[in-house]
């Protein structure tokens, strides 16, 4: 059986969730790298580079390809974690998709909505669900002692961006979801919060690279830099330790003081 530590950390075969993944092995985590998308043979990118690179460092690290949409996938991955290890400490639900396109909340239609609540929401929803459930049994079995569960939601949970409506409300539905399950775990004594990341140099932003250098140039940001898969991954690894858990159901921004406001 495991001793060490047990971390699921989905969408990490890149952006926040590889640096999410990466932080918690170097720090003495077993990391499952949860992707949608994993080929063994490529370990120059995605879940199995993630691997290698853990692997390099003398960690260790599984990764389970599952689409976090799929309720038979979903279960599979919690299953395959038991067989495995018999343990989960921390959940980080980070997997997340933008639109294909951006389209104004006026002429939208339905399937990019429905495709992103499906992924966004749904998914994690029901993922902490079936780890809810788990934990609280290895809890009370005296498997784990405090396990914990992460939503990385976006400061799109509350920006407006009507180019792409179904992004942000599948973001702040999520936010809703980090305070019901606080709310229902806080008797089994598992900690649940939200990180909100800002503008985060990652593929999925490099699309609109050149519209955010000019923003945070032009002062958008109190910190005028992007942010980086690091800051959200130092939170995470300060809440895996331990340092939070008296902040159960709250939300921290990493977002280069986005929030601020300033005259």
């Amino acid at each position: 059986m495991n001793n060490a530590p047990v971390a699921l950390v989905t969408g990490a075969g890149q952006g926040i969730g590889r640096g999410i993944a990466l932080r918690l092995a170097r720090e003495g985590h077993v990391v499952v790298i949860n992707d949608i998308a994993a080929d063994p043979a490529n370990t120059t990118q995605g879940a199995y580079e993630v691997k290698k690179t853990v692997e390099a460092a003398g960690g260790r690290a599984e990764v389970f390809k599952a689409d976090i949409a799929s309720a038979d996938q979903r279960l599979a991955m919690i299953d395959f974690i038991d067989r495995q290890f018999g343990r989960l400490d921390l959940l980080v639900n980070n997997a997340g998709v933008a639109p294909k396109q951006r389209v104004d909340i006026l002429q939208a239609g339905e399937e990019s909505f429905d495709r992103l609540i499906s992924i966004n929401l749904k998914g994690p929803y029901f993922l902490t669900q079936l780890a809810a459930n788990r934990m609280i049994a290895w809890k009370q079995a005296s498997r784990i002692a405090t396990p914990r569960i992460v939503f990385i939601t976006s400061i799109s949970a509350y920006t407006s961006s009507p180019a792409r409506g179904e992004y942000c409300v599948s973001k702040a539905g999520l936010s809703m979801a980090v305070q019901l399950y606080a709310d229902r775990l806080g008797e089994y004594g598992i900690p649940v919060i939200e990180i909100r990341p800002g503008i985060i140099e990652t593929p999925m932003t490099s699309v609109v690279k050149d519209k955010y250098d000019k923003l945070i140039a032009e002062g958008l940001l109190v910190n005028r830099r992007w942010g980086r898969p690091e800051d959200v991954a130092g939170v995470v690894s300060a809440f895996a330790r331990g340092d939070l858990d008296y902040s159960t159901g709250q939300s921290i921004e990493v977002s280069g003081g986005f929030n601020v406001r300033r005259l």
